[in-house]
Formats: structure tokens, sequence, C-alpha cells
């Protein structure tokens, strides 16, 4: 929106974007491996007296209660973001004039994220759950609860967007060094982190390439 925006010499209130922007995008991450920390520092004194066999059963069931809050708080981020910006481009091409959301945009957004999950997020979940550490019931449960709650905090307290993949990846990082740091891939994670610096400026300036090729064809 951003890159879109400087393009088409609009104003850009840089204000909105460092507080409804760049501090969730910086705050949430911490908050992911805070709270995944914490929660699996709490698991293994919790349960330092029983056997692995029975706690990694135990916390497979807790899992179908973790995933669903997850699947729920993603809902609440992701979801809304997509839904926002389909409506925010109906108004701009005249097609209503309120900020309504139309049930085939909720119906339209829900298959598309479902869809591309489903074919797509299984390369990312085997970079999470496999190369940069190894997710057992225990750490997935920690993971899920830490960033259920943040997302559903931000998204119904704080109204902040934030990613969901990061809070994700830096809670799975705070699971895996409540036991101990090698526990972590760090060199996978750094990469990570890369990708994530890079990915802002990159969308801008592709949307400031797009914007400009549709000027030049209409």
């Amino acid at each position: 929106m951003v890159g879109a925006a400087l393009a088409s010499a609009g104003s850009v209130h840089w204000g909105g974007v460092a507080t409804s922007f760049l501090i969730p995008m910086l705050v949430a991450p911490l908050l992911g491996w805070l709270f995944g920390y914490l929660i699996m520092l709490a698991i293994l004194w919790l349960f330092q007296h029983t056997s692995p066999r029975s706690v990694n059963r135990g916390f497979k069931l807790a899992q179908s209660v973790s995933a669903a809050a997850l699947a729920l708080g993603n809902g609440l981020q992701d979801a809304q973001k997509t839904m926002g910006i389909v409506v925010l481009a109906l108004i701009t091409v005249g097609r209503q004039d309120t900020y309504h959301l139309p049930d085939w945009v909720v119906v339209c957004s829900a298959v598309a994220i479902s869809l591309g999950t489903a074919t797509g997020g299984w390369r990312i979940m085997r970079t999470l759950g496999r190369r940069m550490i190894h997710i057992d019931p225990a750490r997935g449960f920690s993971v899920e609860a830490a960033v259920s709650i943040i997302m559903g905090f931000t998204a119904l307290v704080w109204y902040a967007p934030i990613s969901s993949t990061h809070t994700t990846t830096s809670a799975i990082v705070g699971a895996g060094t409540a036991r101990k740091l090698a526990a972590v891939r760090w060199g996978v994670f750094v990469n990570i982190v890369c990708f994530w610096l890079l990915t802002v400026p990159a969308t801008a300036v592709l949307s400031a390439c797009v914007y400009g090729l549709v000027r030049l064809v209409f």
C-alpha cells in the first residue's frame, strides 16, 4: 500500500504506518519468543518427573485445542487483513462507498487462504518444524498457545495487524531455547529473518512497479 501510494504521488500517513505496522511487527515476534519460552519452561518444570512418553501422549491430545485456537487467531489476523484490502479496492473503484464487508468477500478470502495453506504451507511447516528445530508435542502446544494468545490480544484488544508467520517462528525459537540454545539451528533462523527484512521494501517496490504498469496500459 505504501509503495503504490508513493508511486501515485499520494499522501502517506507515516505516523499511522509506524503505530499500525512497524511497532506491532516488531513487538509481536518478541512477544512470541517470550511467551513460547515461558510456556515451554513451565511445561518442563511441571512435568519434570513424568515420563516423556506420557508427556507426548498428553500433549498430542492438548494440541487439538491449541491448534484450533491457533487457527482462530490466524483468522482474526491474516484473514482480516486480506478482506480489508479487498474492501479497500472495492471502495477505490467505486463499487461501494462504505466499509461494509460483503459475504462473498468473506467466503472468497476463506477459500483462498485455505487453498494456499493446503497447497503451499507444507514447505513452510517443514522448515519451521524440522529444519530450524524439531517440534515435539509439548513444544508444539507451547508455540500454538503462545501465538493464539498474542494474535487474540492484538486483534481484539490492540487492534493491530501482525504477521502470524513471524510470531509463530519466534515462538518456536523461544520454545526451543527453553531447553537449550543448541536445539535451534540458528543459521536457518537468520536466513528467515533476512527474508523478513527484505519483504517490506520488496513489496513496496513491486506495488509501485505494478502501479506504473497499470498507468501505462490504462
